[in-house]
């Protein structure tokens, strides 16, 4: 009985739900840039996937830095080097999981799906009836929410009426059944901006709302309008929403601020990387694969990088050789240098094409980081020369 009067409840709410949801989304400004087609195949694009995960990159310590919940409790363990081992293999993986990114797909519209129309049961109740698949073990996607309405047609219920019932019978932590005023509020929502809480908005936008919503795809591109603004890109990297913005930025042809961002970082492979993926999404006959094929046999892949940083805590001082200690004091080693050199060449055709929009300020970019390499490498190979080192 109690249930019953839940639902009707619910269907009472269901002829206020549409001026609900005109109100929530009123507050904010609709994005300047939108996908203009589905961009859910080039996203899932198993080259495109590789390439933002490169570019996301593999802190372990931005990863599993210490958050705001329930539970920040640490727990210590005395392992043998062999399990020690076995939990950094664990480690990497449960950081890929972390870094798991939220995928993009088009809009989906709502459109009405009727099943059946069956006059006889016009004026059989006042309110209308939501029948929910709640069978166990459904993803939401999967279950079926039909709707008879009061003139006795049965369809299929809308989005949102789907979405509701789903977070009624299962609901997902942190999911609520209004929209948050941070993203009703316009005011509320710029201050979020402004304080750079870049994070924490897309998380949470995350859990609100579907992938495939109007409003998941207008905040995020609002986010990234705005990240692209103020330059604080760093503040993503390392969180599953950093391969997201790059992806909007290639797609809508506004890279240049977060390509001058990498090469002032010195994080040229992502460079390349994030130049490549705009000539794929937008077919410029350009071959990039050649220079990425270079390039990874140069360097290792960021889970890679990761597991010998964990490994190199193991290390005893003593058993480090001179030239560990040279590369150690440099920040880069002779594969470092080589793939620094390749990288460059192909961002300057890229600088000299016309596709770059801010040529200027990304040469004195790459002039600037030429300057710095060339006096790194000197200051190497004076090291190796003075301690006797052998070049390779």
């Amino acid at each position: 009985m109690y249930l019953m009067q839940q639902l009707r409840k619910l269907n009472a709410l269901q002829h206020l739900q549409p001026t609900v949801r005109q109100l929530s989304t009123a507050g904010l400004k609709t994005s300047t840039l939108q996908y203009e087609k589905d961009p859910q195949p080039q996203f899932t694009d198993a080259e495109t996937q590789n390439l933002l995960q490169s570019m996301t990159q593999l802190q372990l310590d931005k990863v599993f830095r210490k958050r705001t919940v329930a539970d920040n409790s640490t727990q210590t363990q005395f392992m043998t080097t062999a399990q020690l081992e076995k939990e950094f293999l664990l480690t990497i993986e449960k950081a890929k999981t972390l870094l798991q990114m939220p995928p993009i797909v088009k809009i989906k519209e709502d459109t009405e799906r009727i099943i059946s129309r069956d006059p006889a049961l016009k004026d059989f109740a006042s309110t209308k009836y939501v029948f929910t698949d709640i069978s166990f073990g459904l993803a939401q996607s999967q279950r079926k929410v039909v709707v008879r309405d009061v003139d006795g047609t049965l369809a299929y219920a809308s989005l949102d009426i789907t979405k509701r019932m789903n977070q009624l019978y299962f609901p997902l932590d942190g999911r609520k059944f209004y929209t948050p005023r941070m993203f009703s509020d316009e005011q509320l929502f710029q201050r979020c901006l402004e304080a750079h809480n870049y994070e924490y908005i897309l998380d949470r936008l995350t859990v609100q709302y579907e992938p495939y919503e109007l409003e998941f795809h207008n905040i995020s591109a609002k986010v990234f309008e705005h990240l692209n603004e103020s330059k604080q890109f760093d503040l993503l990297r390392s969180t599953r929403h950093f391969g997201p913005m790059a992806f909007f930025y290639a797609w809508h042809r506004c890279i240049d601020d977060l390509l001058y961002d990498m090469i002032r970082r010195d994080y040229l492979l992502n460079a390349v990387q994030l130049i490549a993926l705009s000539y794929k999404l937008h077919q410029v006959p350009v071959d990039y694969q050649q220079t990425l094929q270079k390039l990874d046999a140069l360097q290792p892949s960021p889970a890679d990088k990761a597991l010998e940083q964990l490994r190199s805590g193991l290390r005893n001082p003593q058993e480090k050789d001179i030239q560990d200690e040279i590369q150690t004091a440099i920040g880069k080693s002779e594969a470092d240098f080589q793939a620094d050199e390749i990288s460059l060449q192909f961002i300057e055709q890229y600088i000299g094409s016309e596709h770059a929009l801010k040529k200027v300020q990304l040469e004195l970019a790459v002039q600037t980081l030429k300057e710095v390499n060339l006096e790194k490498l000197q200051l190497y190979q004076g090291l190796k020369k003075a301690h006797g080192v052998q070049t390779a």
